[in-house]
C-alpha cells in the first residue's frame, strides 16, 4: 500500500483525501504546515508527496527545495489557479506534477497514479540494469549517463530533474528519429494521453535552456519531438 503525505493546511482537504485515498488502497498521512511535514518527511518514508505551495509558515516552494535536496521522491503541487509564475518555479525546481484547486478527485488520483508509474518505471529499470552497464548515449556535446541517469553538458555536471533526465532518455536514444507526443508523455512520464500538455511544454523548455547549442529539439507540429546534433545532416 503506497503510502502519500499531504502537507496542506486545510483539514476539511484532509479528511476527505483520507478517506477518498484509503478507499482508493492508498494511506494518507497529513500535517498542516511545513515544518511539521517536513519533520514527518525526515523521520519517514514516503511514495508520494501532495505539497500546498501557499503554507503558514514557510513557502511550498522552499519545502519542495529541502525535499529536492534529500529526495528524488514524487511531488504534486497544489496550486490555485492564478499561480501560473510558481507552477512553472515548481516544476522548474523538480516537482513532478500540479493540480490546480479546486480539484476533482479522481484527477488527482490519475496524476499520483502517473507519477507513481514513472517512478516504478525507474525503480523497475534499476533492478533489471543492477550489475550490468546501460553505457551512454553521446548526441553532439551532451552525455546522457544510463548508469548514473546524470547528463554533462560541454563536459559539465548538469542538474536535471528525473522527469527531465526521463525525456532526454527517451530522446536521445531515438536521436534523428520522431518521437511521438502521446508516447512520450506515456513512457517517459508515465501519463496516459489525456493529460493536458503544460507540464510537458515546461519540461521541453527547461530542457532546451540546458542543454546548450550543439543539440537541437525539434517540435514537429501536431506529431512529436525529435533531437539531433546541430551539425547533423539536416538538423
Amino acid at each position: 500500500m503506497d503510502k502519500i503525505l499531504l502537507i496542506d493546511d486545510d483539514p476539511e482537504l484532509g479528511e476527505l483525501l483520507g478517506t477518498y485515498l484509503r478507499d482508493e488502497g492508498y494511506t494518507l498521512h497529513t500535517e498542516c504546515n511545513a515544518s511539521e511535514g517536513l519533520k514527518r518527511f525526515r523521520n519517514e518514508s514516503f511514495d508520494l508527496i501532495l505539497l500546498d505551495i501557499i503554507l503558514p509558515d514557510i513557502s511550498g516552494l522552499s519545502v519542495l527545495d529541502l525535499i529536492r535536496s534529500k529526495s528524488n521522491v514524487p511531488v504534486i503541487m497544489l496550486t490555485g489557479k492564478g499561480d501560473e509564475v510558481d507552477r512553472v518555479v515548481g516544476l522548474e525546481m523538480g516537482a513532478d506534477d500540479y493540480i490546480c484547486k479546486p480539484f476533482q478527485l479522481r484527477e488527482l488520483l490519475a496524476r499520483m497514479r502517473a507519477a507513481l508509474r514513472r517512478c516504478a518505471m525507474v525503480t523497475e529499470d534499476s533492478k533489471k540494469y543492477a550489475g550490468s552497464s546501460r553505457g551512454k548515449i553521446v548526441v553532439g556535446d551532451i552525455e546522457v549517463n544510463l548508469d548514473s541517469q546524470s547528463v554533462l553538458v560541454n563536459g559539465e555536471d548538469t542538474h536535471f530533474t528525473a522527469a527531465e533526465f526521463s525525456i532526454i532518455e527517451h530522446l536521445s536514444a531515438s536521436c534523428g528519429t520522431l518521437v511521438e507526443r502521446d508516447a512520450l508523455m506515456e513512457n517517459a512520464l508515465g501519463r496516459t494521453v489525456d493529460f493536458d500538455d503544460y507540464v510537458l511544454n515546461v519540461h521541453m523548455s527547461n530542457l532546451r535552456r540546458k542543454i546548450g547549442e550543439s543539440v537541437s529539439i525539434k517540435t514537429i507540429r501536431g506529431r512529436g519531438y525529435m533531437m539531433t546534433a546541430k551539425n547533423q545532416a539536416g538538423a
